[in-house]
């Protein structure tokens, strides 16, 4: 008879996913894990497969959650440019967590693993990108006088920028990351 797990799995993938956040993928072993999600080795295993396992669930926690609090929002506004600025200022506040200052858990992972990234959890983190961008060209096309190309130009810009500020939200303090935004818009 299969044992009845004895936890949450959103719960104890939430933990996970902090976890990540925090130290990085590399960084990160199965011993923290354990201690973090509050289950042993054999439960991560048997529930997820590996770490790798442990990480897909994260990302996708780590993407749910940027849905509800940030995509949602700029996805049904209707403020064409000012969303996307908007989006990005609440970026830093979803990248912080009290007075530990994370960025984005998709940047970090890329900065971190970058070339030698496991295809699988580079396909996660280009799908999400790529769903933002998407966004942000839908709100660019609010502008009548903007050609496609134009448009497609300035979503890779504001992309590149919004890494940029991810780096940055990490380092610099809020003024500085108020000038950063501000002086991106004036370019668009």
């Amino acid at each position: 008879m299969a044992r009845k797990k004895e936890y949450i799995e959103e719960e104890v993938i939430e933990k996970a996913m902090e976890l990540f956040w925090r130290n990085g993928y590399e960084s990160t072993s199965v011993r923290m894990l354990e201690k973090e999600m509050g289950i042993n080795q054999f439960s991560i295993y048997a529930s997820f497969g590996n770490k790798k396992g442990v990480f897909i669930k994260s990302l996708a926690c780590y993407k749910a959650k940027a849905k509800l609090e940030l995509i949602n929002k700029l996805q049904n506004s209707t403020d064409g440019i000012n969303a996307i600025k908007q989006y990005f200022y609440d970026f830093i506040n979803f990248s912080k967590e009290s007075r530990l200052n994370k960025g984005c858990l998709i940047t970090n992972t890329v900065n971190e693993l970058g070339e030698k990234a496991d295809q699988e959890i580079m396909s996660e983190i280009v799908n999400f990108a790529t769903n933002v961008k998407t966004l942000f060209i839908e709100k660019l096309e609010f502008d009548n006088l903007k050609t496609t190309e134009i448009i497609n130009k300035q979503a890779n810009y504001l992309m590149v920028s919004l890494q940029g500020l991810s780096v940055a939200s990490k380092m610099f303090n809020q003024g500085e990351l108020d000038d950063f935004i501000e002086n991106t818009f004036k370019n668009i």
